[in-house]
């Protein structure tokens, strides 16, 4: 049996609201009501004549004129106030001569000014080299801009190459190392663990026909190890294969299953009852349990312990595996001239 281990704008117009009409309004110098014109400036109504400048009302004829060079019998000048006026243009003519002067003042001293700075201007950088340019280095010699390669690095190593690659995975591998210390924790659950094994022999530790899948896909060694809590008791092998497809092959083909392993205070377990055989795989490793009780109890579908147990030491195995290939592909990501 197979478990479920790890796996890899415009606004709209308003209706309702034409555009209000505007009438006209009565022309300028017409009233209201009326068709006709207004008389026009130096007209009477009624009098289809104009009337002469300076003339009495119905008379036809000019009168003489009592001062020469004037027109019409009008009022007599005042030439106070012609004189007055005359003397105030005069004095506007004054001020307008005395500020263009003093325009042409401004400007010429704006024109010196400017000779002056840049004739400062380009005797500083003649004294002092010219203005140093951005692209130019104290030495005089042109600053050499930065460079970037445009090859992208490499990707980190991936630790499921290492684990599927025996020209990768060169580790060494033991017991100790894939089932380290005296006990192991699964999510707060404790378990102790007791003997461990390996062997080249796959065969020799396997029940019902797993020896012959692991010996057909090329097995070249077996690691065990019986981890046990609150009467239960599971038995973990990791089988080693020359590559990942050999690996997943034996996972699938498994039939009967690991055997179980007693010793270091854990008595006989799944011997002639029945017990939980599970198998899986990750990269060239191939891991397989079989759990029971340590009373020698049959196994059923309801026993809670058991498939948790099966779960917790699978789920175990592939982490260590795992850890195997991501300290391999650290050290070789860390490795000089890599």
């Amino acid at each position: 049996m197979s478990f479920g281990g790890p796996q890899w704008p415009q606004e709209p117009q308003q209706q309702g609201q034409g555009q209000q009409g505007h009438g006209q309004q009565p022309g300028y110098g017409q009233q209201p009501g009326h068709g006709g014109q207004q008389p026009e400036y130096g007209q009477q109504p009624g009098h289809g004549g104009q009337q002469p400048y300076g003339g009495q009302p119905g008379q036809g004829q000019q009168q003489p004129n009592p001062f020469p060079g004037a027109q019409g019998s009008g009022p007599t000048p005042d030439w106070g106030a012609l004189a007055d006026a005359s003397a105030s243009r005069n004095r506007r003519k004054r001020w307008l001569l005395i500020g263009g002067g003093a325009l042409a003042t401004v400007a010429v001293g704006a024109i010196v000014a400017t000779a002056v700075v840049s004739t400062n201007k380009t005797d500083d950088e003649s004294k002092n080299g010219g203005i140093p340019t951005a692209s130019a280095s104290p030495t005089g010699s042109p600053t050499p801009e930065p460079t970037f390669s445009s090859v992208a690095p490499p990707p980190p190593p991936n630790p499921k190459d290492y684990i599927s690659d025996p020209k990768k995975d060169k580790a060494p591998l033991t017991v100790d190392g894939l089932f380290p210390g005296k006990k192991m924790s699964m999510n707060g659950r404790p378990y102790k663990k007791g003997a461990t094994s390996a062997t080249t022999n796959c065969a020799s530790v396997t029940q019902g026909g797993l020896g012959a899948v692991l010996k057909k896909n090329g097995c070249q060694k077996v690691l065990r190890a019986t981890y046990v809590k609150d009467g239960v008791a599971i038995t973990v092998g990791v089988a080693v294969f020359p590559s990942e497809a050999a690996a997943l092959k034996a996972k699938t083909q498994a039939s009967g299953g690991i055997a179980p392993l007693a010793g270091a205070g854990v008595k006989e377990f799944c011997r002639a009852t029945v017990c939980l055989r599970r198998s899986n795989s990750a990269g060239r490793y191939a891991y397989f349990t079989q759990a029971g009780f340590t009373n020698g109890k049959k196994v059923t579908k309801t026993d809670k312990p058991i498939f948790q147990a099966s779960d917790d030491l699978g789920t175990f195995a592939f982490n260590q595996i795992y850890a195997r290939g991501r300290a391999q592909a650290s050290a070789a990501a860390n490795a000089p001239g890599e």
